[in-house]
């Protein structure tokens, strides 16, 4: 029997809905111990970057429903929080550029 991790269940239900150029997933919880939502056992807190061309002409709530809304049965078990950058093609382009020093 194969477990695999919140974090990789993360990565495969939003990977198939979303069709992502990027997807990081990475497990914030244990900066969360103490907290109330936060389980000893970790895997509650997470942070999530994506980039997919899916979220063009979409609002922030309406990219926000198109992440959460495959995940209900990991919130539904246990998870308690994402922290979420959700970013087009071209969004993810022109941030980098900021980033990037000019010559």
């Amino acid at each position: 029997m194969n477990i695999s991790s919140r974090a990789d269940r993360i990565r495969d239900l939003l990977a198939a809905a979303l069709s992502p150029v990027l997807l990081d997933v990475i497990d914030d919880s244990a900066r969360h111990a103490g907290h109330s939502g936060a389980a000893a056992a970790g895997q509650t807190h997470y942070n999530v970057r994506i980039v997919a061309e899916r979220f063009t002409g979409l609002s922030r709530v309406a990219r926000h429903r198109l992440v959460n809304d495959p995940l209900a049965p990991e919130f539904a078990s246990g998870l308690h929080a994402l922290s979420l950058v959700l970013l087009t093609p071209v969004e993810a382009e022109q941030s980098q550029r900021r980033l990037d020093p000019q010559p």
